[in-house]
């Protein structure tokens, strides 16, 4: 199961006591930042967690795979997420988080 905007919003909630309403705001508003910063290409790093890097593809040949033509892609721009030290030691089971807190 995909952990959702909603569910992020409810565990604010539960964990803070905040009003729904305003656990509602302090999460679309933490969301609004991140995006409003990836748009303008910044990198951003949130310690213990990782790296989300704003990369620039270049422009390439592709093709369909259902019809097997050839097509022009577009030069764009990607987020690509690296993984901190940390996150990496506790989703293989190496250490505990709650221990650098």
């Amino acid at each position: 199961m995909a952990l959702t905007k909603d569910h992020i919003i409810s565990e604010v909630f539960e964990r803070t006591q905040l009003p729904k309403s305003r656990s509602r705001e302090v999460v679309e508003t933490t969301l609004e930042i991140i995006k409003n910063s990836l748009a303008d290409s910044d990198d951003l790093l949130i310690s213990g967690f990782g790296k989300f890097l704003v990369k620039d593809k270049r422009a390439r040949r592709g093709r369909n795979p259902q019809t097997k033509a050839d097509m022009k892609l577009r030069a764009r721009k990607v987020v690509v997420f690296k993984t901190s030290g940390v996150l990496r030691k506790h989703l293989n089971g190496e250490e505990d988080l709650s221990e650098q807190q």
